[in-house]
């Protein structure tokens, strides 16, 4: 899908577990230059990297490691390409997820410290579906994703498991309350991630896209940019 020249190209990784296609049209309406590949190749070469939210923590990484796309996930993401999660993308960002067949841990890519465990409660629903806000931390306040984005903001949930208390405060972005406090966005260098659906979050969730966007292009162009 085409983009602005000179923009950097966006691969969004292809695990064969969904329709990530309302990913790829937010991107492009957020300016960026977005393609869907399950090529470790095309991932390493890419300027930016988007893990979607698809699937279960247990499968998805599994398919992951399989694929090799860990590996070229894992690689981008050292040689400081920006990467956004979403979702479950967000969560396989961590050290482990309890979401698998039989309850029982599942390692993940451990990028980020700490764990994703099931969302409990007996008087809340869940799966958590619907609008729900969005608070910012301090690091949330200085992270180039939310600079439009005012606190309390409304972005679009859709889980059932979330991050645990056992994530440091340092990379949590922003907090969101429901069933419990849990991390909704995190951030540390090149690495983002967000639990909600930023492609399903309208005006806000389109701010936070190309925050992204620019953050790539930046990136492409040489520039430090904001990463921090």
């Amino acid at each position: 899908m085409a983009g602005p020249a000179g923009a950097g190209r966006i691969v969004v990784v292809d695990y064969h577990k969904g329709n990530i296609s309302s990913v790829v049209r937010g991107l492009a309406e957020a300016g960026g230059t977005a393609t869907v590949s399950d090529d470790p190749d095309e991932i390493r070469a890419a300027s930016g990297v988007v893990l979607p939210g698809v699937g279960s923590f247990g499968d998805a990484m599994g398919y992951l490691r399989e694929s090799g796309e860990a590996d070229a996930v894992l690689d981008a993401i050292g040689r400081g390409v920006p990467f956004l999660g979403i979702c479950l993308g967000l969560q396989l960002l961590f050290e482990r997820g309890s979401e698998t067949d039989d309850g029982s841990w599942a390692e993940g890519l451990g990028v980020l410290p700490g764990s994703a465990t099931r969302l409990e409660s007996d008087r809340l629903k869940v799966p958590h579906v619907g609008w729900d806000q969005l608070h910012l931390t301090e690091r949330g306040r200085a992270c180039p994703l939310f600079s439009a984005v005012p606190e309390g903001a409304n972005v679009y949930f859709t889980h059932s498991f979330a991050l645990a208390d056992d994530v440091p405060d340092e990379v949590v972005a922003a907090r969101t309350h429901y069933v419990r406090s849990f991390a909704s966005a995190a951030w540390r260098d090149n690495v983002f991630g967000v639990q909600f659906h930023p492609e399903k979050s309208s005006a806000v969730g389109l701010a936070i896209l190309r925050g992204f966007v620019a953050v790539v292009d930046g990136a492409a162009g040489g520039g430090s940019g904001s990463l921090g």
